[in-house]
């Protein structure tokens, strides 16, 4: 599989990463044989969370004796020196290895979780002495903000930036990418994919291979989707006019009703996370149904029905979506998906 430079942080990495979160909805023998395939494939970036459950275990253990030639990304929610700490201390443990390649902060969209990043004696000087002792190589974030992500590249505080990138959410062609490059900044694709909503992987990843110096990190399930994404990745990148014309298509379908997170339809007055609650058909597509809502997820998600339509989301969002509509279908899913996981339960 065919490398490239990821950024100032010199790693040379597969065109093709691994992304951890579907793994959670498996058996962990299912898991373990994934992800060995994917490096049977040649793919040797695999990226996960400490809030991904199990995902990191499962690494752990597929990846055992392993260890040389791959690179292992993970990330942390929390705010806090503290907590960073003893996230790292975690993910080490789980993954069974000495040092991690890439520790990244996870969804950072304000200036306020920035601040709280980079306070002294907080997360990122937890980070730095890691670094200083060898634990940790490198150190990234991902957002899903995009002038908030211009501003973390800007600041040359971190070596690789995370972001949503697909044919749908291309912004960040026009003016992330060139500043990531111009700032040597590795650009990590979060959702290619778009999150389980575009269908077609030849034409997502042939799209993507236009930007040569981008690793996508799709979340695989199963052995058939990373043998098809991986031979779409070798095979020629020029789209055709049939595939151009068909991105078009979908661009015009989906665009009008496809929320890139920007968060510009924030503040909501009833403290409902917007971004995440039209999105929820894409979460439940991803998560176990035990992982949405036995956490924040699904209390996030049960928000919606605070909803007074007062149309200042829709006001704000410079995509021209039709938020209140989506809130109340998103919260039709959630009920739906909600009873599901009660008679799991009760089963």
């Amino acid at each position: 599989m065919e490398k490239i430079r990821l950024g100032r942080t010199g790693m040379m990495v597969s065109n093709l990463g691994f992304g951890g979160i579907p793994i959670q909805r498996l058996s962990e023998n299912e898991a373990i044989d994934v992800i060995q395939r994917a490096l049977e494939l040649g793919v040797n970036f695999i990226d996960t969370a400490n809030g991904y459950t199990t995902s990191e275990e499962r690494i752990g253990r597929a990846i055992s004796g392993r260890r040389e030639g791959l690179f292992l990304a993970t990330k942390t929610f929390d705010r806090t020196g503290a907590g960073v700490k003893e996230h790292l201390k975690l993910s080490l443990q789980r993954f069974g290895v000495a040092y991690i390649d890439l520790y990244q902060f996870h969804n950072v969209n304000d200036d306020d979780t920035l601040n709280a990043i980079l306070a002294p004696g907080g997360p990122m000087a937890v980070l730095e002495e890691a670094k200083k002792a060898g634990v940790v190589r490198h150190i990234g974030i991902s957002s899903h903000q995009i002038d908030m992500a211009k501003d973390l590249v800007r600041s040359d505080r971190f070596e690789t930036i995370m972001f949503p990138f697909n044919f749908i959410t291309c912004e960040p062609a026009e003016e992330l990418l060139p500043l990531a490059r111009q700032h040597d900044v590795g650009f990590i694709a979060m959702k290619p994919l778009a999150g389980g909503m575009l269908e077609n992987a030849s034409l997502a990843f042939k799209y993507l291979l236009q930007f040569p110096d981008i690793i996508p990190i799709p979340g695989i399930e199963t052995r058939a989707e990373i043998e098809e994404i991986a031979g779409i990745m070798e095979s020629p990148r020029a789209l055709t006019e049939a595939e151009q014309a068909e991105i078009a298509h979908l661009r015009q379908e989906l665009g009008t009703t496809f929320c890139r997170r920007c968060d510009y339809c924030q503040p909501c007055s009833e403290k409902i996370a917007i971004s995440l609650v039209i999105q929820a058909e894409s979460l439940f597509k991803r998560l176990s149904l035990e992982g949405i809502f036995s956490r924040h997820f699904g209390n996030e998600l049960e928000k919606a029905a605070d909803c007074i339509r007062c149309g200042d989301c829709e006001a704000r969002c410079p995509y021209g979506l039709p938020i209140m509509d989506m809130i109340e279908e998103s919260y039709n899913i959630v009920q739906v998906e909600k009873k599901k996981y009660q008679a799991e339960l009760a089963s």
